[in-house]
């Protein structure tokens, strides 16, 4: 039968009391300064020598060389920080020993005492096996923590292999012609053999603390390795701190958010810690929104978009989150203001224009969504003022700024006029139309085909396609004819224009210009531009 582990947290609502069975794992996600650290003392101190924590701040220095002493003051030394004490007094020992009494900031330097427990394990293992072969017994030698080291250890590692023999450790693998020392492993093989070790030599029945797992391995083979670690010690409970929300998401058990750490209260730091709840959200975009202290920005995009590089500076008071769609954004919107518990962070939404009209806008405000002045973000680069901008840090000005400027808006519209450009923007309006229109018409309470066919009938009498197109050709020939250039922008859309604000204003090309762009939005090297960004993009106010 599994046991449970209990311990509490103190919050702002008093003790938050904490449940984990051994063969399970509770998972916690917080922000850097969040207090996750602090958060993993405060646990080991609560369970004593019952729990086991491994810092984020370790050293991974690996010598086998190490002198070899016996398993029990190798054990002692890696639960402890020294050998050769009492049991009475090894807990107090711990703090100051392990720790160098800094249980948050101290480097965790462990790594000989857990070289020095493996051996020495081994070395009992085998001299029992000994003892009984010669003795007659002939039963399967019992598995030594060092072999199940090795097979968890190169089923991540395929291409290498650990030789670990009486007081040695070498690796070989594909392309190595001679052995080479263990402590010569690249960080992330000291790091996969470092946690395999410490899981493997806790105590029975104990807590395992991980405080940022993740750390110098690489993102494929992390969910295989705490599987494989899980697997290996179904006897402990583990508790695993991190700031990854990807790992965190992917892995199964109790998880929970740091909202906020107060270290100055009289008697003891207090937490804001919450479970993450079940949302229309994935785990991940759920624990990002409860662990930010921003209010949140769903936008579309994604997160190697132009559209997040623009945002995320442009909003550097908002926790920016891409969406993909404008469905996605409203429907993200909508999702965290009904979700009680994510009511503590704010939100709103910013959407493309995507030929959305004026009663549709105020509609989407009513529901925290703006909307950009243009049809979609990339046709900000080709408003006057953004170009005016590009040009200035590009050296000119006056007549020569004003030229290209009008180079810009003839070159816009000439691409505009091409065959067949205007006409696959209008046909692409009326079907946006068609489409909103059609997804307005309520048929719920049609209870037969006949009450479907005159509901459906009276609804859409009204549409007149043709109308539609007319208009809207209508609408951007007149913004040609007077080189309207901002009006037309919120008509047309084709994010190939981007290459004319590179050319005319910058002579590059456009992939090259987007590069240049978001280098510039990172380092803040042309805050003029920036600013004329946060000028022309919607206010918008936590609400």
């Amino acid at each position: 039968m599994p046991a449970i582990i209990n311990f509490s947290v103190p919050t702002l609502q008093g003790d938050k009391s904490f449940e984990i069975e051994t063969g399970s794992s509770l998972l916690i996600v917080g922000a850097n300064g969040s207090g996750k650290t602090r958060l993993a003392a405060h646990i080991e101190n609560a369970l004593g020598l019952n729990a086991h924590r491994i810092s984020a701040h370790r050293a991974l220095s690996l010598n086998p060389s190490i002198a070899k002493i016996n398993l029990s003051q190798a054990m002692q030394g890696l639960r402890i920080g020294m050998t050769d004490i009492s049991e009475e007094h090894s807990l107090m020992n711990r703090p100051g020993q392990r720790w160098r009494s800094n249980q948050a900031t101290s480097l965790l330097n462990d790594y000989d005492y857990l070289v020095q427990a493996l051996f020495a394990e081994q070395s009992i293992t085998a001299l029992e096996t000994h003892k009984r072969n010669r003795e007659g017994y002939t039963e399967r030698a019992k598995e030594t923590n060092f072999e199940k080291l090795k097979s968890i250890w190169e089923a991540l590692i395929p291409h290498r292999t650990l030789l670990i023999t009486g007081d040695n450790i070498t690796v070989s693998g594909v392309g190595v012609e001679v052995p080479y020392k263990a402590g010569d492993m690249s960080d992330g093989e000291r790091a996969v053999f470092y946690l395999i070790g410490q899981t493997l030599c806790a105590k029975e029945n104990s807590l395992l603390i991980f405080d940022e797992p993740e750390l110098h391995i690489h993102r494929a083979i992390m969910s295989k390795l705490w599987d494989a670690l899980e697997a290996s010690r179904s006897d402990c409970a583990f508790i695993l701190i991190s700031h990854d929300l990807e790992f965190v998401a992917s892995r199964t058990g109790q998880k929970y958010v740091i909202r906020d750490y107060n270290p100055t209260n009289i008697h003891t730091p207090i937490w804001t810690i919450d479970e993450v709840p079940q949302t229309g959200f994935t785990e991940e975009i759920t624990t990002k929104i409860l662990g930010s202290r921003k209010p949140i920005l769903f936008v579309e995009g994604a997160t190697s978009s132009l559209d997040y590089a623009i945002y995320r500076n442009c909003y550097s008071q908002w926790t920016v989150i891409p969406r993909n769609s404008c469905e996605e954004v409203i429907h993200a919107v909508v999702t965290m203001r009904n979700n009680a518990s994510l009511t503590r962070v704010t939100c709103a939404g910013l959407v493309d224009a995507d030929d959305y009209e004026q009663s549709e806008i105020d509609a989407l405000n009513t529901l925290g969504i703006r909307v950009l002045p243009v049809s979609e973000i990339e046709n900000l680069f080709l408003l006057p003022s953004i170009a005016k901008a590009v040009g200035t840090h590009e050296g000119y000005v006056g007549h020569d700024l004003n030229c290209r400027v009008e180079a810009l808006n003839d070159a816009i519209i000439v691409q505009v006029q091409k065959p067949g450009n205007i006409e696959a923007k209008v046909a692409q309006y009326c079907r946006r139309r068609i489409d909103r229109i059609l997804k307005k018409i309520d048929l719920s309470k049609a209870i037969s085909v006949a009450d479907i066919v005159t509901k459906y009938a009276k609804e859409t009498s009204s549409l007149d396609v043709q109308a539609i197109a007319n208009k809207r050709r209508s609408d951007i020939q007149e913004c040609i004819d007077s080189k309207n250039i901002p009006k037309l922008l919120s008509l047309y859309d084709d994010k190939g224009l981007v290459a004319l604000v590179a050319q005319h204003m910058k002579a590059t090309r456009k992939n090259d210009f987007e590069s240049w762009f978001i280098r510039a939005l990172g380092n803040n090297s042309v805050p003029g531009l920036v600013e004329q960004f946060k000028i022309t993009l919607p206010v918008i106010y936590p609400s």
